[in-house]
């Protein structure tokens, strides 16, 4: 197995385990706490390896940039599941992320893409936005999507400059979680002030494991981006919605459609020509 086939498997575990963060925040109902607890518990976790690790020489500011990117982004996306069902936010959301990301990554950093690449991330993103387009959403809900997705299309390509530029892949995932539950989930908690310790003693359980399952998500992809080009492995990345909307469906009691299964046919197709062109 080559190294972009490897990197495009972690890619797809990714997914699936940031469907099951994404559904737990969806289900808290506090949702600004949840993600307070998620952010919190990663960084507990991986607060010991920081003392094992190598500081991340050379990717400080691409960490800086994450940590106002992926502010932006958590608070979209909590508005975002506060005005819509998961099965709209998340797709929408995910949707436009990697056609961003990969012209960004193109152009801005020339990266390579081939014609079949183009083509998955284009199947890829047609069909997410196709199972959250299904059905009325208010307007309000959709620019708090769409702009969830501009700035997770920003955080991926700072996150794979950033990985690359540190001395090991496992010294910025250990300092992102780091500086993301240090700062991020400390401002949320002060955020909700009493209200957050409210929702910390009846959602303590599910945050501990979404913050062991971040760690897993995003570490993956971080590492996967040392292996792989930026375009093709964020695209293969929202093949977590495949996994979403098997959630939603299951657990969260959401309607599926035909709209919806004709999208998810085409993000199969598009993770296939995307695993193809490794």
């Amino acid at each position: 197995m080559t190294l972009a086939q490897t990197a495009g498997l972690m890619m797809i575990a990714s997914g699936a385990a940031h469907a099951v963060v994404n559904a737990i925040l969806k289900a808290g109902q506090d949702k600004m706490s949840s993600r307070a607890l998620i952010d919190g518990f990663s960084a507990l976790i991986v607060l010991p390896f920081v003392f094992f690790l190598p500081l991340p020489h050379g990717a400080w500011g691409w960490l800086a940039a994450s940590w106002a990117t992926h502010l932006v982004y958590l608070v979209c996306l909590i508005k975002a599941f506060e005005r819509a069902d998961m099965t709209v936010a998340y797709p929408i959301s995910r949707g436009i992320a990697p056609a961003l990301a990969a012209v960004v990554a193109v152009l801005v950093f020339s990266e390579p893409v081939s014609w079949i690449t183009a083509a998955g991330i284009g199947c890829v993103s047609l069909g997410v936005l196709v199972v959250g387009l299904g059905r009325r959403v208010d307007r309000r809900a959709l620019g708090w999507a769409v702009a969830t997705g501009v700035s997770i299309a920003g955080y991926t390509v700072i996150d794979a400059q950033g990985v690359r530029a540190a001395p090991s892949a496992l010294s910025y995932i250990a300092w992102v979680y780091l500086t993301l539950g240090g700062g991020i989930g400390l401002l949320f908690a002060l955020w909700r002030g009493p209200r957050f310790l409210l929702a910390a003693r009846g959602e303590w359980k599910a945050g501990l494991i979404a913050g062991a399952l971040s760690i897993v998500t995003y570490g993956l992809a971080l590492y996967a981006y040392r292996l792989g080009d930026t375009p093709r492995l964020a695209a293969l990345r929202e093949t977590s919605i495949l996994f979403a909307v098997g959630i939603a469906v299951i657990f969260l009691r959401e309607r599926m459609t035909g709209g919806r299964i004709a999208g998810t046919v085409a993000i199969a197709g598009g993770a296939a020509l995307l695993l193809m062109a490794g």
